[in-house]
């Protein structure tokens, strides 16, 4: 086993390990227990096992439809030929792997984020000081006035609300876009490893510096706002925060928390990605525009402050820097470009080999 595999296991094990007793730690210590947070495809641990299937059959059925031009006798033989092909040891460990160690991660965080106001608090807050630092940037004024001015309401509000919503179903989607469809075994390490690195390190911004977020503790900033998918969404946090803290219900769970915005950390993290290891340039183009357009709906809608959108996009560029390292990639200068070092996730490629250096093969 090659040290560039051994770097991408052990942070992707250690990380999701390491989350997972911290998150069950603090639940036996404050009389909880862990809950497994439902979502897009149901619970957690039903939801990595149907991706997978689903990317199966995505990868596998158009592909055998296609090549065998609707002629069923050359079905078999095309997936065969695929699963030989694609579907490679290493390919599966990665899959498993990768999908396992981030709903580990993603269910631990969605945890530790509950119990923030147990473990600190409910008053242990800085929001009036970063709503200060908000004010001072935008001149005095409010940023969400300020934007509510600028493009309005009706067709932005419900526009912005879309982008932002969905990016709840894309977080698993990516993971496994990424660890299957990867043309390079090592990208796929980098995607699985940068994002159980960024949920680790939201979580621990949140203990770091706790905050609501305006749309909570400013919220007749943002009462003109027609009603969208996304003021539901906030409506539902506020109501689970409510029944979480004064209610005894079971499996409750609390999921407001402000500094850093994930939203921002995530799809940051998504357009790094796709310019870095895919080629196509209407993809680069569609994350970036993403990115864009999810920090004008943090702002917009009240769910962050600037300086949450600052500390996300430092978590993106930390995450993705240290996946990159721990995956075998090399970084030239200024990071402009990077290069993988490994065709799978065991053997390494020396660059002098690469070039046909006879002292490098030797």
């Amino acid at each position: 086993m090659c040290r560039v595999y051994r770097r991408a296991y052990a942070l992707l094990v250690g990380v999701a390990g390491g989350m997972l007793l911290l998150a069950l730690f603090t639940a036996n210590a404050l009389g909880r227990s862990i809950v497994d947070p439902e979502g897009f495809l149901g619970p957690a641990w039903a939801r990595g096992p149907l991706l997978i299937l689903l990317a199966l059959t995505l990868d596998m059925v158009p592909r055998a439809l296609w090549y065998s031009k609707l002629d069923v006798r050359k079905m078999p033989g095309i997936v065969r030929e695929r699963w030989r092909t694609h579907w490679t040891r290493d390919r599966l460990v990665l899959v498993v792997l990768g999908l396992v160690c981030f709903y580990v991660t993603y269910v631990s965080y969605r945890n530790l984020k509950s119990f923030l106001p147990e473990v600190l608090g409910t008053d242990y807050m800085f929001d009036r000081e970063l709503h200060q630092i908000d004010q001072l940037l935008f001149f005095g004024n409010e940023p969400a006035i300020v934007l509510h001015s600028i493009l309005g309401y009706e067709v932005v509000a419900q526009f912005l609300s879309l982008i932002y919503i969905w990016y709840l179903p894309l977080v698993p989607l990516a993971v496994t876009a990424w660890a299957i469809w990867s043309r390079n075994i090592s990208f796929g390490y980098w995607f699985a490893t940068s994002q159980v690195l960024a949920w680790t390190l939201g979580t621990a911004s949140y203990y770091l510096l706790p905050t609501l977020g305006p749309g909570f503790e400013y919220s007749w900033l943002y009462t003109d706002l027609p009603q969208t998918p996304t003021t539901d969404l906030m409506q539902s946090l506020h109501y689970g925060r409510s029944t979480f803290l004064w209610n005894d219900v079971e499996n409750a769970i609390q999921g407001v928390a402000g500094f850093a915005s994930l939203h921002t950390a995530i799809t940051l993290l998504w357009a790094l990605m796709a310019q870095y290891t895919v080629r196509n340039r209407v993809v680069h183009w569609i994350f970036w525009v993403n990115f864009g357009i999810t920090i004008v709906a943090t702002l917009y809608f009240g769910w962050h402050y600037v300086a949450d959108d600052i500390g996300g996009i430092m978590i993106a560029l930390i995450s993705f820097y240290l996946g990159g390292l721990a995956s075998g990639q090399k970084f030239d200068r200024m990071g402009r470009s990077s290069h993988p070092t490994t065709t799978t996730s065991r053997i390494p490629v020396d660059d002098r080999a690469a070039e046909g250096d006879p002292a490098a093969r030797a």
